[in-house]
This record gives structure tokens, C-alpha cells and sequence, in this order.
């Protein structure tokens, strides 16, 4: 299968960036999607993202968050060693980026844009999601589609 070349790499290649370059990082992320009404466009809620980091004990390791937009709670946020990572994720392709620990308590959407700005990646006029109204809570329960795990 021919990919367009618009810098995203496969698993493969992305775990070979950030097991060379220390401060490489790439991710994926995958929107989450509310449910359909007739009525209206069905727009994404949230999303899954997917950091793919170099680690020296192991080679590498995949943090994973997922949660609504517009909150600044994760309906999840972990770390997966090699061995635990889905083969799902594995099929995703990875755009290589930094990343600035702070950008970790951001709400979810700000997170994504400050890592695609950091790609070098041009997107033409992205909204500016730092502005936004900030809601929710770390106690805030969210629903499993938003992780992507059996209930």
C-alpha cells in the first residue's frame, strides 16, 4: 500500500527515531466520536493519543491518554512498556514531534495542537484551543468508548 508522504511514519520507523534521537518523540492520535444523531453532523468528543518515547531500560514505551476535549481531566493517562502495547496502536502512523513534559497537564486538544505545532507541520488556521473555556475535574468519570477498553 502506497502512503502519501505528509511525515508521518509507520510503528516501525517512528520506534527507530525515538530510540536514536534522546529528545524524539512521535505520536498518533485518534479521534473519539459521541453518538450519531440523524439530525445533526457528528462531530469527535475527544480522542485517543498515543506518545511513542524512547526509554533506556527498555528501548521504548508508549504514553497513552484519552479523555473528552475541553477538560482538563483524562479518562485515562498511562505508560505501556513494549510488550503491552496493542498491536492496534501498532498499525497507526506516528508524526514526529517534541515534547515538553509541562504540555502533560494541558486539556487534551491543547496537548494534540502543541504537538502537532512542534512537528513543524503547517496547518492552516488551527483553532486556538489555549483560549478556550477549561471544564471538568480530575474526578470527573468519563465512559469507556473514550478509552477504548471493554467495559
Amino acid at each position: 500500500m502506497n502512503l502519501p508522504d505528509d511525515g508521518r511514519l509507520s510503528y516501525e520507523a517512528a520506534v527507530k527515531l525515538v530510540q536514536q534521537q534522546p529528545d524524539a518523540v512521535a505520536f498518533a492520535a485518534v479521534p473519539v466520536f459521541g453518538d450519531a444523531n440523524d439530525d445533526m453532523e457528528q462531530r469527535a468528543e475527544g480522542a485517543r493519543l498515543f506518545i511513542l518515547e524512547g526509554d533506556p531500560a527498555v528501548g521504548h514505551r508508549v504514553r497513552f491518554l484519552a479523555g473528552p476535549f475541553f477538560s482538563t481531566a483524562y479518562g485515562a493517562n498511562e505508560v505501556l512498556p513494549p510488550d503491552q502495547i496493542p498491536d492496534r496502536v501498532k498499525e497507526l502512523r506516528f508524526l514526529p514531534t517534541r515534547l515538553d513534559p509541562t504540555w502533560l497537564a494541558e486539556q487534551l486538544q491543547i496537548l494534540i495542537q502543541k504537538l502537532t505545532l512542534a512537528s513543524g507541520l503547517v496547518v492552516p488556521q488551527m483553532p486556538d484551543y489555549e483560549h478556550a473555556p477549561k471544564t471538568g475535574s480530575s474526578e470527573a468519570v468519563f465512559p469507556v468508548t473514550f478509552i477504548g477498553r471493554e467495559g
